[in-house]
């Protein structure tokens, strides 16, 4: 059976494909099939006529495709007092936002979701995220929110950071870590290839982990010319010990998401 894989070309889910890109990982009965595209792209092809067996979504999205999508509960990014950063090139209070130009990296992503509930009301306005630095530096918008490695590299772009979206989530939220992607399996797939593709999942993420040398040095292709310090800074950011289980603070922080951010889909 091919059983097609989507992530996002970033450094931490290539990370946590590791175990699968060098061999050391294998989903029994099935060839593998690596299927690359932004986070958005992804989300979109979930909702589509041709949905991946397996793939990497917002937490966002997710939470409208429940119907299709299983959580494989293992490879989730979280940020604890961290995630999303809002940057401007002017430092400003937030008040200030309402009603400006705010850069997102597209409607479905997590990002955009917890920005409109955390930040004043603004005008969105929706884009590449590898485009966002620049747009917000050439002051084609009144700020922008960052995902991904433009988390580490903003203030070389001469940008200043007005909010971490994971740190004011955690203020308002007791604490509560802020889960942004998740991974995800089709619910029509047979329960024993579910569970067969959840444990190998899991298995390549403990491989890149106890291998880390080698699994950042195979992450640096998705870098974006990252430096390998600043490359192994992110992917330890967003894969660790929350990446291997769905634990109770994550399970309370989805469901604060759902009642109080999620908005109808378009």
């Amino acid at each position: 059976m091919r059983l097609r894989i989507g992530h996002s070309p970033d450094p931490d889910d290539a990370f946590m494909f590791y175990g699968f890109a060098s061999g050391q990982v294998a989903v029994p009965g099935c060839a593998i099939e690596h299927v690359l595209a932004d986070i958005q792209s992804l989300n979109e092809r979930a909702a589509g006529d041709d949905p991946l067996e397996v793939t990497a979504l917002s937490l966002h999205a997710f939470l409208h495709l429940e119907s299709r999508y299983s959580l494989l509960e293992v490879g989730t990014s979280v940020g604890r007092r961290y995630g999303p950063r809002l940057v401007a090139r002017d430092a400003v209070p937030l008040d200030a936002l309402a009603g400006k130009r705010v850069a997102l990296p597209g409607p479905s992503t997590t990002a955009t979701l917890v920005a409109g509930g955390l930040l004043p009301p603004f005008n969105e306005v929706h884009m590449d995220f590898t485009t966002i630095m620049d747009a917000v530096a050439a002051g084609d918008v009144d700020a922008g929110v960052l995902i991904h490695e433009g988390q580490l590299t903003y203030a070389a772009a001469g940008l200043v950071l007005l909010a971490d979206l994971g740190e004011l989530f955690a203020e308002r939220h007791g604490g509560l870590p802020l889960p942004l992607g998740v991974n995800c399996v089709r619910g029509d797939l047979p329960p024993d290839l579910r569970a067969a593709v959840a444990d190998a999942y899991r298995r390549s993420v403990e491989i890149a982990l106890a291998q880390r040398d080698a699994a950042v040095a195979y992450s640096l292709q998705f870098a974006r010319g990252l430096s390998r310090d600043l490359a192994d800074r992110f992917v330890g950011m967003y894969v660790n010990t929350d990446s291997l289980a769905f634990n109770d603070e994550l399970r309370a922080s989805v469901e604060i998401i759902r009642k109080e951010y999620l908005r109808p889909a378009a």
